[in-house]
C-alpha cells in the first residue's frame, strides 16, 4: 500500500514537472524548427486566399438584394389602337400616377388609361389600385435580383432584406457550432468540412427555384463559411512563433479587404444574381484541392494525446522549412505529458467558459468587446453615405479604405500591444462619432472625411479583436472561445440596422447609441490581460495562473 502510494505521488510529480516541461518548451520548438519559414508562409497563402469568400459572401447582398427602379405592368391597359400608338412616356403617364418627383410611382397604377393627363393634369387624385399584372424592372444596371427574380417590391420587399438577416443567423449557428466541434474533433477535419459545405450550399443557393428554398440555403451557406473564418485564424496563429503572430492576424484580415474590393469588381462584370453566387463561390474549389496539405494544429494535438501525428506534422514543419527533426528528448517528454495528463481524455465544451473565475472574466469582458466592435463597424458602414458615385465604386472605395488602416493596427500592435490598440482604436472610433453629432451637416466635406476615418478606425478594431481573442483564449478552448465571441458579434451585426431605425424617433439617438457602444466596449478592453509576445496559453490551469500572477 505504502509502496503504491509512494508511486502515485511519483507519478503525479513527474507528470506536473513533464507538463510544465512541454508546455514552456513548445514555443522553443517552434524556434528550432523556424516559427516562420516556407512551412508557415505557405500555410497563410493556403488559409487566407479561400477567407477573400467571406466578404463577398456576408456583403453579397448589397447587389443580389438590389431593387431596380420599376413599375406596374400596364400591358393589360392596351385597349387598342389608341394606346398602341403612344410613346413608352406616355403610356406610364396615362397608366400609372406620379410621384412629387415626376418619376412613376412604383407600385400603383391605374384601372384604365387616362388619356386625359396628357394634355393636363398629375394624376394625383385620381383613384389607383395595387399592381394587377406584376411590375417592369429596369435592367441597364441589373440583369437580374432577386427582386426581379420573385417580384420582392412593394409590400413585399421586406424579403430582400430577410435574406441577409436569414444569412447571419446561420453565421452565428455556426460560430457555436463550428467553436466546439473544432476543439473537439480538431481544426482540420472541420475546415474541410466547413469548405464543402459552403461550396455545395453556395452553388445550390444560385439554382434556387423559389424564394424559400433559396433563404434556407444561404443559412446553410452562412453556417458554412463560419467555420473557414474560425479555422483558417487559428491554425495560422498555432503554427506560427510569438513574434509573428499580429502579422498573421494582419494578414488574414487584408484577405478580407482584397475579397471587399473584389466583389465590386465581380458585381460589376457580373450582372445576373445566380451567376454572381456562383463566382464568388468559386474559390472554395481551390481550398478543397489545397486541404490534403494543410496540417493540423500541433498545439491541438499534443494538449488532446495525439502525440504522434503531432510528431508527424512537427517534422514535416522543419522538414519544409530545411531544418533538423524535433529532438527525440522532446518526444519523451511530449509523451510523458500526454500519456500522464488529466486533459487528456477530458471533454470541453461552452460550459468550460464560465466553470472558473479569470475565464468568466475574459468570456464575459471579450463578449462585451466583440458586440461593440461588430455593432460599431456596421452601423458606421451603413450609415455613412455615398460620394455621389455609382454603387459599385462606392463600395470598391469602402473597402480599400480598410487596407491602410490594417497596415497602420499592424505597426502598432507590436508597438503599444493588444490592448492599447484595442482600447485605442474603439475610443477614437467613439470621439469620430461623437464629433460628426456636433458637425453641422453644411461641412459635409469634413463630415465626411471624419467618417471614412470613423470607419477605418472600426475595422483596425475588428482586425485587432481577431487576433487578441486567439491569444487570450487556451488551446483546449480557443475554438470555442472563437465561437462564443463570433456569435455574439453577429449579435452585434443584427442589432446595428435596428439602431440606424431610431433615427424616426431623434435623429441623433442612433449616432449616440453607436458612440456610446465604442466607448463602453474601448474602456471595457482595458481590463484584458496584455498578450504581446505572450506564448499561447495551452490549458484552462494556465489562463487561472498567469491573472493571479499578474
Amino acid at each position: 500500500m505504502v509502496s503504491c502510494g509512494a508511486d502515485r505521488a511519483r507519478d503525479s510529480y513527474s507528470h506536473r514537472f513533464c507538463s510544465l516541461q512541454t508546455r514552456m518548451k513548445f514555443e522553443n520548438i517552434l524556434e528550432e524548427i523556424n516559427g516562420f519559414g516556407p512551412f508557415q508562409i505557405l500555410l497563410i497563402i493556403l488559409l487566407c486566399s479561400p477567407r477573400i469568400v467571406l466578404p463577398c459572401h456576408f456583403l453579397l447582398n448589397i447587389f443580389i438584394g438590389a431593387v431596380p427602379p420599376h413599375h406596374c405592368d400596364i400591358s393589360g391597359l392596351d385597349d387598342g389602337d389608341l394606346f398602341t400608338n403612344l410613346t413608352r412616356e406616355q403610356r406610364l403617364v396615362v397608366s400609372v400616377p406620379l410621384r412629387d418627383d415626376g418619376a412613376p410611382k412604383s407600385c400603383e397604377m391605374f384601372t384604365e388609361p387616362r388619356f386625359h393627363l396628357l394634355s393636363n393634369g398629375s394624376g394625383a387624385e385620381l383613384p389607383a389600385v395595387p399592381c394587377q399584372s406584376g411590375w417592369v424592372y429596369d435592367n441597364s444596371t441589373f440583369t437580374s435580383t432577386l427582386a426581379t427574380e420573385w417580384d420582392l417590391v412593394c409590400d413585399r420587399k421586406s424579403l430582400t432584406k430577410a435574406t441577409s438577416t436569414i444569412f447571419f443567423l446561420g453565421v452565428m449557428m455556426g460560430a457555436i457550432t463550428t467553436g466546439f466541434l473544432c476543439d473537439k474533433y480538431g481544426r482540420r477535419n472541420v475546415l474541410l468540412a466547413s469548405y464543402i459545405m459552403a461550396l455545395v450550399f453556395g452553388f445550390s443557393s444560385a439554382f434556387a427555384n423559389s424564394y424559400v428554398l433559396f433563404a434556407i440555403l444561404r443559412f446553410l451557406t452562412g453556417f458554412g463559411l463560419t467555420g473557414i473564418g474560425i479555422n483558417s485564424l487559428v491554425l495560422t496563429i498555432e503554427w506560427v512563433d510569438t513574434d509573428h503572430r499580429s502579422f498573421i492576424g494582419v494578414m488574414g484580415s487584408l484577405s478580407w479587404s482584397v475579397g471587399n474590393m473584389l466583389l465590386a469588381a465581380f458585381a460589376y462584370l457580373v450582372n445576373d444574381w445566380r451567376n454572381l453566387i456562383m463566382v464568388v463561390t468559386a474559390p472554395l474549389g481551390f481550398a478543397i484541392l489545397t486541404w490534403w496539405w494543410i496540417p493540423e494544429s500541433a498545439r491541438w494535438l499534443l494538449v488532446n494525446g495525439k502525440v504522434e501525428k503531432a510528431q508527424f506534422y512537427l517534422d514535416k514543419c522543419a522538414k519544409f522549412n530545411n531544418r533538423p527533426k524535433v529532438s527525440t528528448k522532446f518526444k519523451l517528454q511530449t509523451l510523458c505529458d500526454v500519456e500522464n495528463s488529466e486533459e487528456q481524455n477530458k471533454s470541453y465544451s461552452y460550459v468550460h467558459l464560465i466553470k472558473t473565475p479569470k475565464m468568466r472574466q475574459l468570456t464575459l469582458i471579450t463578449g462585451i468587446v466583440w458586440y461593440g466592435v461588430a455593432s460599431t463597424y456596421y452601423g458606421i458602414s451603413l450609415n455613412i453615405g455615398g460620394f455621389g458615385l455609382n454603387m459599385y465604386l462606392t463600395h470598391f472605395i469602402y473597402a480599400a479604405i480598410e487596407v491602410p488602416a490594417k497596415l497602420m493596427v499592424y505597426c502598432f500592435l507590436n508597438i503599444i500591444g493588444r490592448r492599447k490598440c484595442q482600447s485605442g482604436t474603439l475610443l477614437l472610433t467613439g470621439i469620430c462619432i461623437a464629433i460628426n453629432i456636433f458637425l453641422p451637416k453644411d461641412l459635409w466635406h469634413l463630415r465626411t472625411v471624419v467618417a471614412i476615418l470613423g470607419k477605418g478606425l472600426s475595422e483596425a478594431a475588428f482586425t485587432t479583436v481577431f487576433l487578441y481573442t486567439s491569444e487570450l483564449y487556451p488551446t483546449v478552448l480557443r475554438q470555442n472561445g472563437l465561437g462564443y465571441t463570433n456569435f455574439v458579434s453577429r449579435l452585434g451585426v443584427a442589432v446595428a440596422p435596428l439602431i440606424l431605425l431610431l433615427e424616426d424617433v431623434w435623429t441623433l439617438l442612433p449616432q449616440i447609441i453607436i458612440c456610446s457602444v465604442a466607448v463602453v466596449s474601448g474602456l471595457a478592453s482595458l481590463l484584458l490581460p496584455e498578450t504581446l509576445r505572450v506564448k499561447l496559453p495551452e490549458t484552462i490551469e494556465e489562463v487561472e495562473e498567469r491573472s493571479q500572477k499578474k
